[in-house]
């Protein structure tokens, strides 16, 4: 078995080190890349006919796991078999069941090996030609097997939008949605990777001047800007997990986009809420940002008001300064046009209080449960995350570069979700989240 000789690593036991802002690596990395060597994000990726595997991001490539335990470049670090056996697989969840512990030896082992300095220019040529891919080149599968999903609600500026259009504009906001993290339970089988295009959904519709509903096509079909959150460690039955303990559970994070079928949902979700409107298909991100690799962006939620009950309450900052972004591109042009800039940091409850809700009545949690933050809007018209606001009910439709104008999502319109964090001049980013509308299968 071939070793890197010069690959002497020397392992920190501060979990953060690999987030040194002075940290540069070997592998080529553009000031604009989402995938600097302080990122390292997680992922499962093929190649022309081989098997999926787990692979890291760095610049324009992939690090190969799978080729680098194959090759020794671990041996140095006594690595358990059981961790090398996981970077075969063609899922992160037997990664994530070894616990957070694993996840930070591993990511930063990737670290030292990338960092300027580590290897010598032979042993970078070795690893290079055996265990670096060109992301171009490789097809990034559902980088999870997603064991559940739960889509929150839980920006105050996007549930006070809606409530203004659908609802009373002096009350926009019902009695319980100050106290409690809304969300409901959605279909875990129609999460798909960024990539995966899908049909418009069917459904029941009832006009408003219709006396009886009809089955068509969705008409109104709308994007919805959120993070997802990746859980990495089961739960017992009946247990509940605080605030702080969570953090302890969260592996990372991705960009989501929780497709929504506007009228359909108009008809149906009264009195049970979201169901076919919302269950046709969830787009996430294929690269998992460590809740590590996001530390440095930890700011201050906004202030509670009223006070919420103990059991969602927690000690230091919880939310994270990740700047978004949502783009369309029609099928007539060229360069998807940005329709959409807002911020993660502004959500009244965050993703840890999401989950310290959601087990508060003994709901277990499981490897792989993936969590929608809900759709991620600002205070102002270019910051809502949905076209719902963007063109605020139809009323102010947007004209696109095509000359073409919309209210909602035509066929063959692509939505593409960015996003990132930058602290000291280094970025961190997903990546895309995309997806593009085909026309519908009316039977």
């Amino acid at each position: 078995m071939s070793t890197i000789s010069s690959f002497n690593p020397k392992i920190s036991t501060n979990p953060f080190e690999p987030n040194d802002a002075n940290l540069k690596s070997w592998v080529p990395v553009a000031a604009e890349s989402d995938f600097s060597v302080q990122n390292l994000p997680f992922g499962i990726f093929s190649v022309g006919s081989g098997s999926a595997r787990m692979g890291v991001a760095i610049g324009e490539k992939i690090l190969d796991l799978k080729c680098c335990a194959e090759f020794g470049y671990f041996n140095k670090l006594n690595f358990e078999p059981s961790v090398l056996a996981v970077f075969s697989r063609g899922d992160l969840n037997a990664f994530m069941e070894l616990g957070k512990p694993t996840w930070r030896k591993v990511r930063a082992a990737v670290s030292q090996l990338l960092r300027l300095g580590a290897l010598s220019v032979e042993d970078q040529s070795q690893v290079s030609d055996k265990a670096l891919v060109q992301q171009s080149d490789a097809k990034m599968h559902l980088p999870i097997k997603v064991a559940g999903y739960v889509d929150f609600y839980s920006s105050e500026e996007h549930a006070t939008n809606v409530g203004k259009m659908v609802r009373d504009p002096n009350n926009p906001l019902l009695p319980n949605w100050k106290h409690i993290p809304i969300g409901y339970n959605g279909r875990a089988n129609t999460v798909v990777v960024s990539g995966t295009d899908f049909h418009r959904p069917v459904g029941q519709v009832k006009p408003p001047t219709a006396e009886l509903p009809e089955f068509v096509a969705c008409r109104n079909l709308d994007f919805e800007l959120e993070v997802g959150t990746i859980v990495g460690q089961s739960t017992a039955f009946g247990s509940h997990v605080s605030c702080d303990a969570a953090e302890d559970l969260v592996f990372g994070l991705v960009l989501l986009n929780d497709w929504s079928a506007r009228d359909i949902q108009t008809w149906e979700y009264q009195p049970l809420g979201p169901f076919l409107a919302k269950t046709f298909c969830t787009s996430i991100s294929p690269w998992v940002v460590s809740i590590d690799a996001l530390e440095p962006f930890r700011v201050a939620g906004p202030k509670h008001n009223p006070p919420l009950l103990p059991y969602l309450t927690h000690e230091g900052f919880k939310n994270f300064d990740i700047k978004l972004q949502a783009h369309i591109k029609s099928k007539s042009m060229a360069l998807p046009l940005t329709i959409c800039q807002t911020n993660f940091k502004a959500m009244y409850f965050n993703l840890f209080q999401q989950i310290a809700h959601l087990t508060s009545n003994g709901t277990p949690l499981s490897v792989g449960d993936t969590l929608g933050s809900g759709t991620v809007s600002g205070s102002t018209p270019e910051s809502f995350g949905s076209m719902l606001e963007l063109c605020w009910k139809g009323t102010t439709p947007m004209t696109l570069p095509d000359g073409t104008q919309r209210s909602f999502l035509q066929d063959g319109d692509e939505l593409i979700l960015t996003g990132y964090g930058e602290h000291h001049g280094v970025r961190v980013g997903f990546g895309k989240c995309s997806g593009k509308v085909l026309a519908a299968k009316v039977t």
